[in-house]
């Protein structure tokens, strides 16, 4: 069993909460991806601009209890495809961020964006605005590759997108995908490599590379394409690390990689259990309170939201946290650091000591999987090869039994 040790007297886990950002979900996109689980909707014509702005300033301000004299530190923008929306619905839903909350003034403020929605003149105006940072959605340079994977642009697209992005922005992360269906072929090794070489060659920032996976809930799930097979995804995989750190890219997150101090701060606050306030159709969000932690989700459905936002009522599910759950909770983030994170992180977000987790850290470490002192803790090569086994070891005993 876990030893948790007492809660204080007065009940209280925490006497400091964690640092919180905001995130804004825009669920509507062009055409929906066969690869794709995040809860995006084909725009039936226009967006509701109107309409989804008015629901989500009325979910913020129902929120806004939950946060009191709150510092926001980062704000994202997440779909969908959130660059369906014009520059002035942008400008007005941060304008309503700072008229509700203290936000920081140096937030990171992130935007994603597909090659299919971008026009110069929008861009200036995310920037105006106040976004400072682009996330956008390449996936692939390769036209096979791209249409395999149902996406609306194509290699020329992409590449102007970022041209356009360089013009108005400084801060861009690049989504790239390995391990690909094709028209006719699979991606093979050189075929990524030239992915890579090309996404290097603009020098932004940061670049997230995942694998393609076929998640429960999609097209590809239910009618899969044939992909490389593991050995070849693998060889691809070893090729990004290597090729990315020799170009100057920190490998910080399974799949994220930045130049020095470019980390994605937001999502850096997901890893290290912070705290966030999701607001938006199926949004999730995680607030801590002085003797809880909370997680909670919007209603999925635009429609639904929407009518639910506006009587303040946007919140289809809400729990709390067990004592029980918050290792694992904490694990799932921060074992997906490859430099680990400080011991002392662990009580400051969860509020429980470190050796509620003894045993799971004796054997992860007789295991090979961790590596660790007094002071830190990291997964090993062979952790973050095996993340899936390192963290089912913190699966609350009763979870980890039912497996």
């Amino acid at each position: 069993m876990l030893g948790f040790g007492p809660v204080a007297e007065n009940g209280t886990l925490f006497s400091t909460l964690p640092p919180l950002s905001l995130y804004i979900h825009i669920p509507w996109c062009v055409r929906k991806c066969p690869y794709c689980d995040f809860n995006s909707h084909e725009a039936k014509g226009a967006a509701p601009e109107r309409r989804y702005i008015d629901a989500l300033i009325s979910d913020l301000d129902h929120s806004l209890p939950k946060i009191w004299g709150r510092r926001v530190y980062s704000v994202f923008f997440g779909g969908g495809t959130p660059s369906l929306f014009s520059a002035n619905a942008i400008d007005e839903i941060l304008a309503a961020v700072r008229a509700r909350v203290t936000l920081d003034v140096e937030a990171e403020i992130t935007l994603e964006a597909n090659p299919g929605t971008f026009e110069a003149e929008k861009f200036r105006g995310y920037r105006d605005a106040g976004v400072n940072r682009l996330s956008i959605g390449i996936q692939s340079f390769n036209d096979k590759h791209l249409q395999a994977l149902g996406r609306i642009h194509n290699s020329g697209e992409a590449q102007r997108a970022i041209e356009i992005a360089q013009a108005n922005f400084d801060n861009i992360n690049l989504d790239v995908m390995f391990a690909l269906p094709g028209t006719e072929a699979n991606q093979t090794l050189v075929e990524c490599k030239r992915d890579i070489d090309t996404a290097l060659s603009f020098g932004t920032n940061h670049l997230s590379v995942y694998h393609l996976t076929l998640e429960a809930n999609t097209l590809f799930h239910r009618f899969p394409p044939k992909l490389p097979d593991d050995e070849t995804a693998a060889d691809m995989q070893e090729m990004i690390t290597q090729k990315l750190v020799d170009a100057g890219y920190g490998h910080y997150e399974t799949s994220a990689y930045a130049k020095l101090g470019q980390e994605c701060r937001h999502n850096l606050n997901y890893w290290r259990f912070g705290d966030y306030l999701g607001i938006g159709a199926g949004a999730h969000g995680k607030i801590s309170f002085a003797d809880r932690v909370t997680r909670e989700a919007r209603f999925k459905q635009p429609n639904t939201f929407m009518d639910n936002a506006a009587v303040g009522a946007a919140i289809q599910e809400e729990k709390t946290v067990s004592r029980a759950e918050l290792p694992f909770e904490f694990m799932l983030n921060a074992l997906r650091l490859t430099n680990g994170f400080a011991a002392s992180l662990f009580t400051e977000r969860t509020g429980l000591p470190i050796t509620a987790i003894s045993r799971q850290l004796d054997d992860a470490e007789a295991r090979g999987l961790i590596a660790r002192d007094v002071k830190h803790i990291q997964p090993t090569a062979k952790g973050q090869l095996f993340l899936n086994d390192l963290l089912e070891m913190f699966l609350p005993e009763t979870a980890a039994h039912k497996r």
